[in-house]
């Protein structure tokens, strides 16, 4: 599409403006527009930063752990390589300053002085070259006028090819200064333009490659993260066998014959007391049939389907057979009377509803226990406040502190029921007996020996 000369001045013109009144203006915006894009990252980066130290932390007790050790080391190594990452985004947004918002704020600033200056040049020598080119078409038709009639015909004639030889150069050049003149102007605004293109290719290219060495490491050490964190009830070999070793018991070999243990006929002593004793104990209402619930702080951190197999496995292996001891505890709560009873204090409050046999009581209470034993996660006592008995859970309590002192070296509830038993033995021997001397029962070897279904061993009830 052709355009006149007067039409190619006007695009001159108006893309020299352009570039002054749009180009630079918006380049002075991106350039505060970069400067809250680079605070935002360093301010992420910073807080970045402190979140994976965090992390570490954090993996330092885990590798402290028995069991946890290796995944302390893997929250370490994630914190070092999110750190390194984030270091080497800092290094590309220190580049992304440098040859981005300087070279912008250096070169808007000398970009409007010479673009102002280009154009009020390029203004001028277009005015200069249309005013020669006015006067020679003045002058040529003063010229014609003179020839017209006149005597010196022949005179003017030449004359007048002379200035339409000047009329015409002077055109001819007008028109090549306009062309070369939009030429210019339309070279500058693209050599702007493609400037800002270069300098954010540059900077993609960078982020290209920090996303490609993110990808890199992660890749390359994602797949052992994953393996150490797959099975959450895995526990290490070394750990396994400790327990084993805690779980078997250990047998002191003794030279010799070993003496028949006093608590052996102190048995048959407080057989023939029993009876006597479970006709003057009070009434025990029954056990509920449904297991206890447990702390509402034990499966915090367990996985749904984990909690539900671990729920269905104890319903399996305790609600298949009921424990015979439940029954012999509750006739043998009533000498606890006569001796020094257990107490436990609640570590969280419970509230009985409807059900008159269960016990209400709030954080912080002492309970005094009637019934030694546990029947399906209960336990049932006489709350010291109030005076009122009934069955709880045994998982909202925990031993008194001045019953824990009282209590053997190797802790559990069981050797807490060894105990209660060994004294409520005493104390019925020495009130149905007053006149037989009998020794306090050991705590260590005599207990085990004369309770072998209740061993130390830790593992479930048969």
């Amino acid at each position: 599409m052709s355009r006149g000369p007067e039409e190619v001045n006007r695009l001159t013109e108006s893309t020299y403006r352009n570039v002054m009144e749009q180009f630079n203006p918006g380049l002075r915006n991106l350039i505060n527009l970069g400067k809250n894009y680079e605070k935002a990252v360093n301010a992420m980066i910073l807080a970045g930063k402190a979140y994976y130290d965090g992390v570490a932390k954090i993996g330092e007790i885990a590798a402290g752990s028995p069991v946890s050790t290796e995944l302390g080391h893997v929250l370490i190594e994630i914190s070092s390589i999110h750190k390194k990452l984030n270091e080497s985004l800092d290094e590309n947004f220190r580049k992304f300053h440098k040859e981005i918002i300087h070279e912008l704020e250096k070169k808007t600033e000398l970009d409007v002085k010479y673009m102002n200056a280009t154009l009020k040049r390029y203004q001028a020598e277009h005015r200069n070259k249309l005013d020669s080119l006015e006067k020679s078409q003045a002058e040529l038709k003063k010229i014609r006028r003179k020839s017209q009639g006149g005597r010196n015909a022949l005179k003017y004639e030449h004359k007048e090819i002379e200035y339409v030889e000047t009329i015409t150069s002077r055109q001819n050049e007008i028109q090549k200064f306009i062309a070369d003149g939009c030429r210019e102007a339309l070279l500058e605004e693209k050599r702007r333009f493609c400037f800002l293109v270069d300098k954010h290719c540059s900077f993609a290219n960078r982020i290209h490659q920090y996303h490609l060495q993110s990808a890199e490491l992660i890749n390359s050490k994602l797949p052992k993260w994953q393996e150490t964190c797959g099975d959450a009830t895995k526990v290490p070999e070394k750990v396994m066998n400790m327990i084993e070793e805690i779980k078997t018991p250990i047998s002191t070999p003794m030279s010799g014959t070993p003496l028949p243990s006093p608590m052996i006929e102190r048995s048959s002593m407080v057989g023939r007391d029993y009876d006597t004793l479970s006709k003057y104990s009070p009434k025990i209402p029954s056990a509920p049939s449904a297991r206890a619930s447990t702390s509402p702080l034990i499966d915090m951190f367990n996985n749904p389907a984990t909690v539900a197999q671990n729920s269905e496995r104890k319903n399996n292996s305790t609600g298949s057979s009921d424990d015979p001891s439940l029954q012999r505890s509750v006739s043998v709560a009533t000498g606890l009377n006569r001796v020094k009873k257990q107490k436990v204090k609640t570590i969280f409050p419970h509230t009985a509803g409807a059900n008159q046999t269960l016990l209400s009581f709030a954080q912080g209470d002492v309970i005094t226990l009637l019934v030694s034993e546990e029947k399906d996660g209960w336990l049932y006592g006489e709350h010291e406040g109030t005076r009122v008995r009934g069955w709880f859970p045994s998982s909202y309590t925990k031993l008194l502190e001045e019953n824990e002192k009282e209590t053997v070296s190797v802790p559990g509830p069981r050797m807490m029921q060894m105990g209660l038993q060994s004294r409520l033995f005493s104390g019925m021997l020495l009130s149905s007996t007053r006149a037989l001397p009998l020794a306090q029962p050991r705590r260590t070897g005599l207990a085990a020996s004369q309770f072998p279904d209740q061993g130390l061993n830790p593992g479930p009830r048969q």
